[in-house]
């Protein structure tokens, strides 16, 4: 059984497949394992009520996106939104905010910081530096860590235009026209000024929906095997769109782990005067280690690392030092967080023992 591993009892049905470790990547699913735990509660229970209360915990986050005009801030907004997530008109009501800058960090880009979970976004990575060591996407990563050391602030890389392109028939076939008919790809000016035949038109419209960057790739891809209907990939790749949604699991932890304490609230009054399988539900095992895994979530994206050891000293350490840990100079948040993360780790030794 892998470490911190829930739904795994004798009663739940479920199996280590569903346990979770914490990890030092971005992808964070803390929340989700306490949702799973609930929604399948809810199922056996046949409770109406907890519908909404899950429908809560389930939501996207709610992104607002802000930058600079010119920088590409409609671009990334709408490639997140096509991703899955709620993009916010304004900051009102939004769970997590996304700045927006390209090049380099400016006055006007530090006054869009605000005090919530915040992610920014160094877009037109593509174009950061032809000719440098690694490429521009490996200048475009060095500086998002100079803006990250700088403001504090998790930045990440990203060419938002091709994670927003669409191939058509058209601008495929000249992709393919490329591959064996090669066009001057050193500037904008020199691909559309030179004789092709591939059409002045549709070269502009290669242009507008992928640039040199993308056109580049596109064509190598092409010429490496790859089937066209695989292109849209290849772009998305590139896009480094998968890194940002990554990160925005890291920035968003805080506000998951908030909807699990609130549904917790709202769950103790419902048992409060529900049946006594709620209670038995809010206390059991599965439940309670669920909750510890969201709370390893926050610290974890906080950069503070969390033990992931099975064995029972090392569920004990854990329980100590984040018992130490909540009652130290933290903020009422990460107090939480390590009153949780003790819980879990003293049932998880207890099952650990009773092995």
């Amino acid at each position: 059984m892998p470490p911190f591993a829930v739904g795994a009892g004798p009663e739940s049905g479920v199996g280590d497949d569903e346990g979770m470790r914490v990890r030092e990547t971005a992808n964070r699913e803390g929340h989700q394992i306490f949702t799973n735990e609930l929604t399948r509660f809810a199922r056996r229970a046949d409770d109406s009520r907890l519908t909404a209360l899950i429908g809560e915990l389930d939501a996207p986050l709610r992104v607002a996106v802000a930058g600079r005009d010119g920088v590409g801030r409609g671009t990334v907004a709408a490639a997140l939104a096509a991703a899955g997530l709620s993009v916010a008109d304004d900051d009102i009501g939004a769970d997590v905010q996304v700045v927006v800058v390209a090049e380099a960090l400016k006055p006007e880009d530090r006054a869009m910081l605000g005090v919530g979970p915040t992610l920014m976004v160094l877009n037109k990575a593509d174009l950061a530096g032809f000719g440098a060591a690694g490429g521009p996407i490996a200048v475009a990563d060095r500086r998002a860590a100079e803006i990250s050391a700088l403001t504090g602030v998790p930045t990440v890389s990203m060419v938002g235009l091709l994670a927003v392109a669409a191939l058509d028939d058209d601008l495929v076939a000249a992709l393919r026209t490329l591959t064996s008919e090669p066009a001057d790809l050193t500037s904008t000016d020199g691909f559309l000024a030179a004789g092709h035949s591939v059409p002045l038109n549709v070269r502009a419209r290669l242009l507008d929906t992928l640039d040199l960057f993308g056109i580049a790739h596109g064509v190598l891809a092409l010429q490496q095997g790859t089937e066209a209907v695989a292109l849209p990939a290849v772009m998305r790749r590139l896009s480094r769109l998968d890194r940002v949604l990554a990160r925005l699991a890291v920035v968003g932890a805080e506000v998951r782990y908030r909807r699990v304490r609130t549904a917790l609230v709202a769950l103790h009054t419902m048992a409060a005067s529900g049946p006594p399988a709620l209670a038995e539900f809010l206390a059991c095992d599965d439940a309670v280690i669920a909750v510890m895994a969201a709370a390893v979530d926050v610290v974890a994206a906080a950069g503070i690392p969390v033990d992931t050891g099975d064995e029972p000293s090392a569920h004990l350490h854990r329980a100590l030092h984040w018992y130490r840990y909540s009652r130290g100079p933290v903020n009422r948040l990460h107090r939480q967080c390590g009153a949780d993360i003790c819980r879990g780790s003293l049932r998880l030794l207890r099952r650990v023992e009773a092995r």
